[in-house]
């Protein structure tokens, strides 16, 4: 099993911002490219296995209302860094995902078997 920590994913990231599209583009390039970094200076490595069972735990910057599936929505470009890392597209993963307590600044647990 797999363990890493994501950072919070940003509002501009929501399917419910509206902002031009290359603000957008850039938006999701770098929070790939921070859940690459991420994974990697966490010791994360490329794994030889076809599928594999993603938990996704969201504990967000404050008690405000989120719902799971617009955060999983904002997730997506950090889940296809984590991809490039582990060498399993994302298309062959089962994902199950919860809600956490609040953290300061937030974050994303993720655990992979």
């Amino acid at each position: 099993m797999i363990s890493i920590t994501l950072p919070w994913p940003q509002g501009s990231l929501s399917p419910n911002a509206r902002q031009h599209y290359m603000a957008l583009a850039r938006a999701r390039k770098k929070y790939r490219h921070d859940c690459w970094v991420a994974a990697i200076s966490q010791g994360v490595r490329r794994v030889a296995a076809e599928r594999l069972q993603v938990a996704i735990r969201f504990a967000p910057p404050t008690r405000r209302h989120y719902d799971l599936d617009n955060l999983l929505s904002r997730l997506k470009s950090g889940l296809d860094g984590l991809a490039d890392v582990l060498g399993v597209d994302d298309s062959r993963w089962s994902l199950r995902i919860e809600m956490a307590e609040p953290v300061k600044g937030g974050s994303v647990s993720v655990e992979v078997t």
